[in-house]
């Protein structure tokens, strides 16, 4: 296997090679400025060359598989299918896209997936579902179910060791197939509880996060700065019990800014009005906040597993939230021992935690130091890191061991640099973060492509480029970076 730390996916021929180099990756390459576009305008030179991807926007080769195999037993000319894990989720599916369309959709079940049958003319919105639940079937179960591997009955012991890896009552953890699946589970309880009323949510969020809040429910207030005079009123907003919830980030991705995490929680607490955080770009092991939300979510595809092969994703109630019950009797309701992910995904997952401890401890040294550097060269124009955007607000859940973390977003002087340096820098070069190897993007053409100048307006270039520093030796990844610079000279 390629290791990426010593041996990078960078170059015109690695495209759309999978990243890292296993059967079950996580993303892709995409190792030039021109294939980021070119991906995002959907053309078929680069499409054609991609053997997989991030599993919710690209169906990994054994998913595409079995859906092909399901095709041909279930669906007539002119129908496809996508298969789903659990009854449920499929459910799920079935309802959102028969809100748009008239036509009634059929559920078949088979070898413990439920496949849901559907016109062609409804892909796309198939694939948003896909996309925004997190909810489809994983690949290691698309894998068993094509090679007919034995199943194994699923345990409890995921939960248990998760719990303890979080210090948490394992009847506040719940598990789910991925980050988004998290945050859908959230977002769907409160749906269900609070019907009619819209979301807020704080700062420019990771891009999905924000596009289910708009597709499912009643819609989402944006507030794009929660600081001055607009904080004050979305916090008199929040007392006057306007939201069914208030989502944030810490710190928001990409822009890595900590909101006003104590003012919001107050003010939520106030009205009754859920508070739901998510620290997937922090992780638990630099910030702990808690005891000032109702919910965490956490995407432990990034770095809790650290290898980029597994999709998963947490859910920590706390204990002392008003609505600590409900949300464990929903929770509860939706997989068995606590989890929907898949059993094979559990135990990848448990492996792939063992070493998180040393690695964020590299990470946030390297991180702090290259952005401390990248911060002063005379090539950048302004650094994103959680150093420098809102410091007193991030150093306020900081725990004593933690750090900066290791995301990164620059923007250089000379904007019209940005590609010539993208396709000059020797890291691995994809979607996702969080990778025990570093791992870079123009974050805002992937994420945002078809909605620029509203990126625009919102502080995120569309040249922006966003690094997820890895476990590399510091001064080799600073060596790179030096390479590239010294490229657009």
């Amino acid at each position: 296997m390629r290791d990426l730390r010593t041996d990078p996916l960078w170059q015109k021929e690695d495209l759309g090679a999978p990243v890292p180099d296993v059967r079950h990756a996580c993303s892709m390459c995409l190792p030039t400025w021109q294939s980021v576009i070119d991906y995002e305008e959907g053309r078929d030179k680069v499409l054609r060359k991609l053997e997989t991807g991030y599993p919710r926007f690209i169906f990994s080769p054994d998913v595409a598989s079995l859906f092909s195999k399901l095709r041909g037993e279930y669906a007539q000319k002119g129908q496809r299918v996508m298969v789903f894990p659990t009854r449920g989720s499929a459910q799920r599916a079935q309802r959102f896209m028969e809100l748009r369309q008239t036509v009634a959709l059929e559920i078949k079940s088979y070898k413990g997936v439920f496949v849901l049958v559907y016109p062609e003319n409804s892909e796309a919105h198939a694939k948003l579902f896909w996309r925004y639940s997190g909810e489809g079937v994983s690949s290691r179960q698309a894998q068993r179910i094509l090679e007919n591997l034995k199943e194994k009955d699923k345990s409890s012991h995921a939960r248990d060791e998760m719990a303890s890896f979080f210090n948490i009552d394992k009847e506040n953890l719940h598990l789910w197939a991925s980050g988004m699946a998290a945050i859908f589970a959230t977002h769907r309880h409160i749906n269900k509880q609070r019907k009619g009323k819209k979301t807020l949510q704080v700062d420019v969020p990771y891009v999905d996060a924000m596009r289910l809040q708009r597709s499912f429910g009643a819609g989402v207030v944006f507030l794009a700065e929660s600081k001055g005079e607009d904080l004050r009123i979305a916090l008199e907003r929040i007392k006057d019990r306007e939201f069914a919830a208030v989502y944030a980030e810490i710190p928001s991705n990409p822009l890595l800014k900590t909101p006003a995490i104590e003012e919001i929680s107050k003010a939520c607490r106030t009205s009754q009005t859920p508070f739901i955080l998510d620290d997937t770009v922090a992780s638990h092991y630099n910030v702990d906040v808690l005891e000032h939300a109702d919910v965490v979510t956490t995407s432990l595809t990034k770095w809790v597993s650290g290898k980029g092969d597994v999709m998963a994703g947490a859910t920590r109630i706390n204990p002392k939230s008003a609505f600590a019950e409900e949300f464990r009797l929903f929770f509860d309701d939706q997989g068995q021992f606590g989890s929907t992910m898949d059993w094979e995904d559990e135990e990848v997952l448990l492996s792939n935690k063992e070493d998180f401890q040393k690695r964020m401890e590299i990470v946030n040294k390297s991180g702090e130091s290259i952005a401390d550097f990248l911060n002063k060269h005379d090539l950048v124009e302004e650094v994103f890191y959680p150093k420098f955007n809102t410091i007193e607000n991030y150093n306020s859940y900081k725990t004593p061991q933690g750090g900066y973390g290791g995301l990164i977003s620059i923007i250089l002087k000379n904007e019209k640099k940005a590609p010539a340096f993208y396709d000059a820098l020797r890291l691995t070069k994809g979607p996702s973060l969080g990778t025990e190897f570093s791992l870079a993007c123009p974050y805002t053409l992937l994420a945002h492509y078809d909605e620029l100048d509203w990126a625009e307006t919102n502080k995120m270039s569309q040249n922006l480029i966003r690094i997820s520093i890895g476990t590399e030796p510091e001064d080799h990844i600073m060596a790179i970076l030096i390479e590239a610079f010294d490229a657009i000279r």
